[in-house]
């Protein structure tokens, strides 16, 4: 038995200490959360519409 058989395969990220960020890090940081929520949406997008489509072929 492997020691990490009971970890969790997929661990939430810690959240970053924003005390220590000057404004123009934390404005920054805000930045690059917002492109990647962008960047998910997107995925989620993508998979939705394959999902429709597979849907309304198998139902036909």
């Amino acid at each position: 038995m492997f020691l990490d058989d009971d970890e969790p395969q997929h661990k939430k990220p810690q959240p970053k200490n924003l005390e220590v960020m000057s404004i123009d890090a934390l404005n920054e940081y805000i930045a690059d959360l917002h492109t990647e929520i962008k960047r998910a949406q997107e995925a989620i997008d993508k998979k939705q519409s394959s999902r429709s489509a597979a849907d309304s072929f198998f139902k036909s």
